[in-house]
């Protein structure tokens, strides 16, 4: 061997070891491999960093930005609430929720579509009387099956094909790898949604009640277009509880009923408050087609400001439609009782403009004419926030109207958890106390802000999504048609899916800033270090020599003895290290050996897009695996109860499907 290979394989050998210790974390550890092969040599300098714009990256970093689109839209949230049945038993619950993780990751992400469905998963743990783990380690090994079934699922598969294109056979179409992968995937989620989930281990994991924070009461209003009108109340109950929530009271004008009687039909105009988990907050507002009630304000002050400056200008004439007095009631309303008809929604500085008693002591119309002057100004970029109120909070026994929240922080009070206890108070004059959880709604400085000056910590373990109206179906439509053009071979895949990005920021979709926080830098950063290293594993030969060992000592010139060792080998190293970065190591091992027996690449490449995300055996190999550790309570030797005998089912599967699609 020749300096240059050895030095090579020093550096893969110390990378891969640096990998499995965990000690730091992977991007550091694939950029330590590309400055150590600059330094020695084995990579140009001025081709260091020509890894950032492979296709492969742009591409793993384009599926992040529209996985994060599908869910903050609530698209998933829809999906997953039309397809779980509603009470059904262990087995058909967890089979059907490793299911739905699977068709997701296809064309997601398969860390976004585990995250969205994490939630629902230990809702239905709570309600089958099921340790956590025994529903959340099938979901993640749905998922990362899901993953291998087209060419965006996961990035091993970008990687393969940016590979194959190297090589000079061209990428791999989207649904090249459906055969394979959708095999190893059917099978797969048959043996762990009926039988496989029982080989968890059961583990009570005391921490995660921590994170339980009750059931929200929040107000909802029935407009014009909710399905709600015209329906009984116990009509809609039977719907909402299909979505885990209740209605608990509900005001009609200035009347407030506390147990209202189920046959009354409701009306336009009606607040209805419901009991929801956080979780089920959204897919409970989008069933019946109800407005959260501070949305509702919200928008009807704004309309009536524009309405006061067009009418003041001459332009226009104040609309007196029955939709617009109503509004305009609500509004009023709001200001006799003591809240501002100030604008919500926009940046706020987070300072106080006075002290406590000064702001209680405002008249309302003092409170107006501060909200024109101090009002914060519109901003789109709204984030949903919990906070906890801490004991000895400013905020203890003072409600949303006592410290004037719209007017001096342009956010909104959406809904209030207090576990145990029950009130159907309006939201605004609620008196808050220390431990409830309030769900705030503003720019994120302006909940920053209010949350220091109030004491409240925020719990950033939530990530509760109200969808958009409208939205998660143009979310979808784009997404579907970047897919489609990719699948004609229209344009390569790098190219439709960063179109489709700018369709995102261009109709809000994902907000031109949230972009940036939408997709995991690690990853890519890792991607971008590793693929000049592997470049430079093919460039020195160190692939040819590797490959002529393991044929001679264990494949001794058997072809399909070489695939299976291509797949088990992969398969072992993406269990103790990132699956993209086994990937990249092993493609230019696979495509030597092929070379040297003669046979068809594809077989080879394609072992390796299957080993590489199959990683069932540890808690490190992949992200699903270590995303459900803490809430499942698992130890580090929990996964290969089940994990061994999945990869034994997909190397079982794959092999013959291999054989046979990518034939020698």
């Amino acid at each position: 061997m020749t300096v240059d290979q050895l030095m090579i394989i020093a550096i893969l050998v110390c990378s891969m070891g640096m990998f499995m210790w965990g000690r730091w974390r992977h991007d550091m550890v694939a950029g330590g491999a590309l400055l150590a092969c600059i330094l020695t040599g084995l990579v140009p300098s001025a081709e260091a960093f020509a890894g950032f714009g492979h296709p492969a990256v742009v591409t793993v970093a384009c599926v992040l930005v529209l996985s994060y689109g599908l869910q903050v839209t609530g698209a998933v949230d829809a999906l997953a609430q039309k397809v779980l049945p509603a009470g059904a038993g262990q087995t058909l619950s967890i089979f059907s929720l490793t299911a739905l993780a699977a068709i997701l990751s296809g064309f997601m992400n398969n860390v976004g579509a585990l995250a969205l469905l994490m939630p629902v998963a230990i809702q239905i743990a709570v309600k089958q009387n099921l340790p956590p783990g025994r529903v959340l380690m099938p979901l993640a090994f749905g998922s990362i099956l899901g993953g291998t079934t087209t060419l965006i699922g996961t990035p091993p598969n970008l990687i393969v094909s940016g590979f194959r294109d190297e090589a000079g056979m061209g990428h791999y179409g989207m649904f090249d790898f459906t055969p394979v992968g959708l095999s190893i995937t059917l099978v797969g989620i048959l043996f762990v949604g009926l039988v496989g989930w029982r080989l968890v281990p059961a583990r009570r994991n005391a921490e995660t009640a921590s994170f339980d924070t009750g059931t929200y009461l929040t107000e909802v209003r029935i407009q014009g277009e909710s399905k709600a009108i015209g329906k009984t109340l116990r009509e809609v109950e039977v719907i909402l509880e299909k979505a885990d929530a209740q209605i608990v009271g509900m005001v009609r004008g200035e009347v407030r009923v506390i147990a209202p009687y189920s046959r009354r039909v409701l009306r336009e105009d009606d607040i209805l408050v419901i009991e929801a988990e956080p979780e089920s907050l959204g897919a409970a507002l989008s069933s019946m087609g109800l407005k959260l009630e501070e949305e509702v304000l919200e928008s009807s002050n704004e309309q009536d400001d524009t309405d006061d400056e067009n009418a003041e200008a001459g332009d226009v004439k104040k609309p007196d439609s029955k939709k617009s007095r109503s509004a305009k009631r609500a509004s009023d309303t709001a200001v006799k009782s003591g809240r501002p008809n100030g604008k919500s929604g926009g940046k706020s500085t987070g300072k106080k403009t006075g002290t406590d008693s000064a702001a209680e002591g405002k008249s309302g119309a003092d409170a107006e004419g501060d909200a024109d002057t101090k009002a914060p100004a519109k901003s789109d970029e709204l984030v949903i926030q919990e906070l906890v109120v801490m004991p000895g909070s400013p905020l203890q026994g003072r409600s949303a109207t006592d410290i004037e929240l719209r007017t001096r922080y342009g956010i909104n009070l959406l809904a209030v958890s207090r576990q145990g206890r029950r009130s159907i108070k309006r939201l605004r004059s609620t008196s808050v106390q220390a431990g409830d959880v309030l769900l705030m709604q503003g720019v994120p400085e302006a909940v920053s802000g209010f949350a220091g000056d109030y004491r409240c910590v925020p719990l950033a373990t939530r990530d509760i999504r109200v969808p958009v109206k409208g939205q998660a179906v143009l979310a979808v439509a784009i997404f579907i048609g970047a897919i489609g053009v990719t699948a004609l071979g229209l344009l390569p895949v790098a190219v439709s899916f960063s179109t489709a990005v700018l369709a995102y920021m261009a109709l809000r979709i994902v907000p031109p800033r949230a972009v940036y926080d939408a997709i995991d830098w690690p990853v890519i950063v890792l991607l971008g270090a590793l693929l000049p290293v592997a470049g430079a594993m093919a460039s020195t030969g160190t692939a040819d020599v590797l490959a002529t060992a393991l044929l001679d000592s264990v494949a001794q010139g058997n072809p399909v003895v070489a695939l299976a060792l291509v797949l088990i080998v992969t398969m072992t190293l993406s269990d103790f290290m990132n699956n993209a970065a086994t990937a990249a190591v092993m493609c230019p091992l696979a495509i030597s050996i092929a070379a040297q027996l003669g046979v068809n690449p594809d077989s080879y490449l394609m072992a390796v897009a299957i080993g590489a995300s199959c990683a069932f055996l540890t808690p490190i190999g992949h992200q699903n695996n270590t995303l459900i550790l803490g809430p499942s309570g698992f130890k580090f030797g929990d996964y290969w109860k089940l994990g061994l005998p999945v990869e034994i089912v997909v190397v079982a599967v794959s092999m013959p499907v291999l054989l046979w699609v990518w034939p020698l």
